[in-house]
Formats: structure tokens, sequence, C-alpha cells
């Protein structure tokens, strides 16, 4: 094993247990995917409460951190909390051979991980609405014959018919299309972020008789979902957001 090997190892089991997630397929795949590869040259710039600092080297070593890394500084886009995202991935139960649309792939990453999660039997359909992050993530994912990426916008139009829809970007609302394209037991996990302030990440199942079942796993800030925010929504997740009554929420209505 090299030393980067044996970095990114330890990275994926102290963030798997930071995120208490026990799913072993999990940290596998987090030891198994190159953070580097998904995020360009170093120097990066990493996200701070006084703004974006540098890392001030190119050694992908740094990158091995629960830490967000800058993909646009200017529209504050970032590659996203490792440790968040274990938590969400080993909520979203991913089988080998499932059938998952992420919207806002990025540069890729956590596209990388989902594909290794459902295997070569399975498909991931990555949407990014950014003309500057597609190109890049369809160079990053080109090696995984089980993943396309399309530059479109994910909250409008058809999406396939998914087990697991993943959203990496805010929405005040869950999308009719979302919904529509969940099968069966199908899961939607998103962002659901008020206009200020914290949200918290939704886990939507769809029932056998059509209902749906909802908790949160986490609480989440997350760039706008461009196409799904409603400002009056928004506004009226500020203070439900603020009774603290989220671990109530059984169901999505």
């Amino acid at each position: 094993m090299t030393q980067i090997e044996a970095l990114r190892a330890f990275y994926a089991r102290y963030i798997t247990a930071q995120a208490g997630c026990h799913n072993p397929s999990v940290q596998h795949a987090f030891a198994a995917i190159a953070r580097e590869h998904y995020l360009g040259p170093g120097p990066w710039t990493v996200p701070t409460a006084s703004g974006y600092v540098s890392t001030g080297t190119a050694d992908p070593a740094v990158l091995y951190q629960d830490i967000l890394i800058g993909l646009n500084t200017e529209r504050k886009i970032n590659n996203g909390e490792p440790s968040l995202h274990a938590r969400c991935l080993e909520a979203a139960a991913i089988m080998p051979g499932s059938a998952i649309t992420q919207i806002g792939t990025g540069t890729g990453y956590y596209t990388a991980l989902l594909a290794f999660l459902t295997g070569t039997t399975g498909q991931v359909t990555a949407y990014e609405i950014d003309p500057d992050l597609t190109p890049l993530a369809q160079a990053n994912l080109a090696h995984l014959p089980q993943v396309r990426v399309l530059e479109q916008d994910g909250t409008r139009g058809v999406l396939p018919k998914s087990d697991l829809i993943y959203i990496s970007a805010g929405a005040t609302h869950p999308m009719p299309n979302w919904l529509a394209a969940l099968n069966p037991q199908g899961r939607l996990l998103f962002p659901l972020t008020p206009n200020r302030g914290l949200g918290g990440m939704l886990l939507v199942t769809r029932l056998d008789d059509g209902m749906y079942a909802a908790r949160f796993i986490s609480p989440a800030t997350f760039i706008e979902c461009i196409g799904a925010r409603d400002e009056a929504t928004g506004e009226s997740l500020v203070a439900a957001f603020a009774s603290n009554t989220s671990g109530e929420v059984k169901s999505l209505r």
C-alpha cells in the first residue's frame, strides 16, 4: 500500500466513524475513490468563516480531511463535506445494481462514490446545470461505464426511473419530477433548506401504496438548487427549522 492509499484508508475510517456510519461498503467506497482525481490540480482552496484559504500545497494528502474544497469560489460552489455524505450514503442504502439519479454532480467525486456502491451492474445518471463544471465531470467520470453526465436542469422534464435520487443542492420542496421518477420503495435524499440558516437532509421513501415516508438524516447547508426554490416556502422553512421539531417528521404530504 502506498502512502496516499494508507492516508485514504485512514480518511475513510475517520469520516465514517465521525458520521456514525456502520456500513462497511460506504467505508470501502471512500477508501477506493481518489478524491484528487475529481478536484483538479492543487493547490486547492478551503472555505472558512472568513473566506477561502489556500492549502498552499498540491500534495493530495491535504485532501484527506473532513473538509470542503472550493470548485468555484466566486459562486461558492464546493465539493461537499465528506462526513455528511458518508451519513447520507449510509441512509441511502444503495444495493449493487441500483438505478441512481444524481442532481448537482459538480466535478464528480460523490458521483464516483455512488457508482462504486451500485457497481458495474447499476447505473448513475448525473445532472449538472453549470456549463463550466459539466465537462470536468464528464472527463473525470469517463472511465466509469455505468455513469453518464448530462448538462441539463434536473428539476425539469422526465427523469429516469430510479431506486435513488441524490440531490446535492438545497431545495425548498421536492420537485414533482423527482417524486414521479421514484420506483416503488425508491428513495429521494435532498437538502431541504430555508432562505437562511440551517436546513436538513430529508430522506423520502416511496411506499407501495403511493404514500411517502420521510425523515431527517442530518442538519445541512447547501448552495441553492436552481429551479427548486420558492421564496415564500423558503421563508416558512426558517420558522419551521427554528422550532426544532424536525425529529418529529414521519411522512411527506
